[in-house]
């Protein structure tokens, strides 16, 4: 979809227990994380921002409807990745939300790493920076 002049936009998500796994996972791809317009909830982007010292536009907290706001990109065709690290053995009040944006995903056919090993897979992918590639939008005309 985005060639490699033109920067991918990466969602950066991570529940609170996790923040520090997708910290330590960011820093170590800060170099390939650099080229690309990078988006975070409220705490997280934050976070990231700091660390890496990058520019992260930053939405509301998740449970406040910053999911929300990564869904809309999502439905509007304005995110190319989310890495969300989210935390499966500690329910969230605002879990409906998380099951939502995973599910838009789908829906959208929107790369989607929800553990440190995809991610991994994902942006060392080939196909990452491939201006060649092109992911397929699913269309739902009736």
């Amino acid at each position: 979809m985005n060639s490699e002049t033109s920067p991918k936009t990466i969602a950066l998500v991570a529940h609170d227990h996790k923040k520090p796994d997708l910290l330590k996972w960011a820093q170590k791809h800060r170099e390939a994380l650099a080229i690309h317009k990078l988006v975070g909830t409220g705490t997280t982007g934050g976070l990231v921002s700091e660390q890496l010292k990058l520019p992260v536009t930053r939405f509301k907290s998740g449970p406040l409807g910053g999911d929300q706001q990564i869904g809309a990109l999502i439905a509007e065709q304005q995110l190319d990745l989310l890495i969300f690290f989210w935390d499966p053995l500690n329910p969230a009040p605002h879990d409906p939300d998380v099951k939502a944006l995973l599910r838009l995903c789908s829906v959208w056919n929107v790369p989607v790493a929800c553990s440190e090993a995809t991610a991994d897979l994902v942006i060392t992918s080939p196909l990452f920076n491939d201006p060649g590639y092109q992911r397929y939008i699913p269309t739902y005309n009736k």
